[in-house]
């Protein structure tokens, strides 16, 4: 049977503090026994539990952005040295201002099968309708 931890030995193995351990246990969260002295033991199961990360998705590719869209060119607007490519990627439109030599080396022109890969420093989210209230 595997060792239960100390609280202490859980908090740091978890990265939280003893006094987040005891809030957890007093409100469910994480599930402890008591030993012979009536200290709290946490099993190594339950530390597991709340160490794993959940599974990301694969990106299918060896770089590292994960956004990726698969979709359909539907419009190639070239201009100058840039030019403005719109796609569509399921129910939404992705827009992209690339070089013209990068339009001409992809063969990219309207109904072209494409993958629009977003790495960015922001990710804005919205939704629809009013704002609610924070609980």
């Amino acid at each position: 049977m595997a060792k239960d931890m100390s609280l202490g030995e859980a908090a740091k193995a978890i990265g939280v503090s003893a006094d987040t351990l005891r809030r957890w246990d007093e409100s469910g969260k994480l599930r402890t026994r008591r030993d012979e002295r009536n200290r709290r033991r946490v099993p190594q199961a339950e530390v597991r539990r709340l160490t794993s990360a959940p599974a990301r998705h694969r990106t299918g590719s060896r770089a590292s952005a994960r956004n990726r869209f698969e979709g359909t060119i539907t419009s190639v607007e070239v201009g100058g040295v840039m030019a403005l490519v719109e796609m569509a990627a399921g129910p939404f439109q992705i827009t992209a201002a690339i070089t013209r030599d990068s339009v001409a080396e992809l063969g990219l022109a309207e109904g072209v099968a494409a993958t629009a890969t977003v790495k960015a420093t922001s990710v804005m989210i919205e939704r629809d309708g009013a704002p609610g209230k924070v609980a």
